[in-house]
């Protein structure tokens, strides 16, 4: 006699789904973005292209007395030619606040990087699978899948034993962060386990995820994205893909930070905006970038390889950035009385680094990521903070993140 449940099948459509700002349609699913289709046309790379469409803090949420739940989706895997493949990207189940199943989709697409630096690559199709959790609690329950964070993931079907209902309000705030691969979840093994994600369940927030690995570049759209969405709580977290891409001087960055941060004020005029510079990296703290990847002995590590004494004629390391940072943000604050400067070595400093060292030298391991939301969420959502204070619900937080559109 079979045993399987009389299954409940759900569309998966946009209001099913937090933490984005964009979804397309597929011929066979919906596909979840972090920057609108208006935005990916100006997309001058693929780095980017593949990581805003990285599903990081991306979240379907849903009411249900299911015990038992499946996801089916197509997922996209970024794997590197020559070295081992990741492991499969992780589903993680969230039911009233708390991890309780997880699972993977084996197969699907394989996205080849063929080689680092230039980042050519070619893709594998495969097919699709079936994110299966069993055994969940009994009752209603608010239940949230949150998506890989480094796996591009077509959703096609969600089945459950149980009837869906939409998501409740929970009334929490909308924080809205943009930076690189740390905040996008470099190195953290499941994608409730990024720091971002970590830090906005310490602050009981929404969170909306724009970290984009290696593309945390002040990039014009990426203001305007973020300027049109709605928030409560912005920051951005700005320094280290710009030395490591060694992509502007001294000379071009001040005007690129104000022209950022006047974008933000057009949509956002008196949100909490929290600037972040760079975490401790000591390979770029004070040696220019371009950064390389170096595999002596077989381990991937990567290594400055600009001159120091070029700093004097503009060019950029981590403790220029920071300074110049900091100057900006004290002289805007004086007219802007809600923008506010963190030093990222508040976050993860030599204290840090030496008790979690980076295992490539510049992202750190799943224990950092657990330092650094601890750190961000007693500086930061703590007693004091920028984010401490509760204002009252608004619109922003009413969507649940911000819906965006469909394509």
């Amino acid at each position: 006699m079979s045993t399987e449940p009389d299954w409940i099948t759900t569309p998966v459509t946009a209001d099913l789904l937090r933490g984005f700002l964009d979804v397309e349609e597929t011929a066979h699913g919906l596909l979840p973005h972090r920057l609108p289709a208006w935005a990916r046309r100006q997309i001058p790379d693929d780095r980017l292209a593949q990581a805003e469409a990285q599903p990081s803090g991306v979240r379907l949420a849903f009411r249900t007395r299911a015990t038992t739940v499946e996801l089916d989706a197509l997922p996209t895997k970024r794997v590197y030619q020559g070295f081992p493949a990741p492991a499969d990207g992780v589903y993680d189940l969230m039911a009233d606040g708390r991890l309780t199943a997880q699972a993977t989709v084996p197969g699907g697409n394989v996205y080849t990087v063929t080689d680092m630096v230039t980042q050519s690559a070619e893709l594998t199709e495969g097919p699709a699978g079936t994110a299966r959790f069993t055994g969940l609690p009994a009752g209603d329950k608010d239940v949230e899948i949150w998506l890989p964070h480094t796996e591009i993931t077509e959703l096609r079907a969600l089945r459950t034993d149980a009837p869906v209902e939409r998501a409740r309000d929970r009334g929490r705030r909308v924080w809205m962060h943009h930076g690189s691969s740390i905040s996008h979840g470099s190195n953290a093994t499941h994608p409730t386990a990024t720091w971002p994600a970590l830090a906005a369940a310490e602050g009981q927030v929404e969170l909306v995820n724009l970290g984009f690995g290696g593309s945390a570049l002040l990039d014009p759209f990426t203001a305007r994205a973020m300027r049109d969405a709605p928030a409560d709580l912005i920051s951005v977290k700005i320094g280290i893909n710009i030395v490591n891409a060694d992509a502007m001087r001294l000379r071009a960055f001040t005007p690129a930070v104000h022209g950022f941060l006047d974008t933000l004020r057009e949509g956002h005029p008196s949100t909490p905006l929290l600037v972040v510079s760079a975490l401790l990296c000591p390979v770029q703290e004070d040696t220019p970038g371009p950064l390389a990847p170096d595999f002596d002995g077989g381990t991937l590590r990567f290594r400055a390889t600009g001159d120091p004494a070029e700093r004097a004629a503009g060019r950029l390391a981590l403790g220029v950035v920071r300074a110049e940072l900091a100057r900006i943000v004290a002289r805007r604050a004086a007219e802007d009385p809600h923008l506010h400067y963190l030093d990222g070595r508040e976050l993860y400093g030599e204290r840090e680094y030496a008790q979690f060292p980076l295992p490539d030298e510049v992202h750190p391991d799943p224990a950092g990521h657990r330092r650094i939301a601890e750190n961000f969420g007693r500086l930061v959502f703590g007693p004091g903070g920028p984010f401490a204070a509760a204002p009252p619900v608004t619109d922003a937080s009413r969507s649940a993140s911000g819906c965006g559109t469909v394509e």
